[in-house]
């Protein structure tokens, strides 16, 4: 029987972490909640969540500082739900790692599905050759050096030491890696990270890129591997080969 996804709530509204609960459960999810940073850390260290619904309005530490927190430690899903709908908010909270954003009020069906949305693209890929027991290397993808593994979803640099990279950081560079010397507009790119659940503010693909480039390029500023186009979007310039 497949285990169900552990989710944790974090937000300082009891109310809110309890209807979240509820829903959550009633969808077959698996929910803890939480109410600070200090008992979200203890839950990782213990009990790990697949995913965290992160609130940034919280008092002491902020959503944004413990979002940090969590892509430095933890792999997991990370959605920002909250009352901030300032699209530098947005934008700030892609940037510490969020694999997407929802404003309060919201439609509990619509946070399920984004909820479902990001678990299938952080869940582990299972090589069609696994059925039959045979060897495979297709789900390896290497340019300049790099290697990204689509099945185990990890990314080794150079000098094979693995690189951390959020769903939605693994799920840019994959469409990079698959479409090599091919120029991807952002529309693209944006259906590729975040599917029909894509919320229409397609210049967070130009934080995200920002952000992927900060761990694979030599120098960020000037970027060899991922260049910009202008008025097209980017190109992944290496070629890229499999196994």
């Amino acid at each position: 029987m497949k285990q169900a996804s552990h989710i944790a709530v974090l937000d300082d509204e009891v109310d809110i972490t309890l209807l979240l609960a509820n829903y959550l459960q009633s969808h077959g999810f698996r929910v803890t909640q939480v109410h600070d940073g200090r008992a979200l850390m203890s839950l990782m260290g213990s009990d790990p969540a697949d995913l965290v619904l992160l609130d940034l309005g919280l008092p002491g530490e902020d959503g944004f500082s413990i979002a940090r927190r969590l892509r430095e430690s933890f792999r997991c899903g990370l959605v920002i739900v909250t009352g901030r709908g300032d699209a530098v908010d947005k934008v700030v909270g892609l940037e510490v790692g969020a694999d997407d954003y929802v404003t309060k009020p919201f439609d509990l069906r619509e946070l399920v599905a984004r909820v479902k949305a990001v678990l299938r693209r952080i869940a582990p890929e299972v090589p069609a050759s696994a059925a039959t027991g045979a060897a495979s290397s297709s789900g390896r993808l290497r340019f300049a050096g790099w290697q990204l593994d689509t099945a185990a979803r990890s990314l080794r640099n150079p000098q094979g030491e693995e690189v951390a990279l959020t769903g939605g950081e693994f799920d840019l560079l994959q469409a990079f890696a698959r479409h090599p010397g091919r120029v991807l507009s952002r529309d693209f790119l944006l259906e590729q990270t975040r599917g029909r659940e894509a919320a229409p503010f397609d210049r967070t693909i130009d934080v995200q890129v920002g952000r992927l480039r900060r761990k694979i390029e030599a120098d960020a500023e000037d970027p060899q591997l991922i260049k910009s186009v202008r008025g097209a979007g980017y190109i992944l310039v290496p070629p890229v080969s499999h196994g």
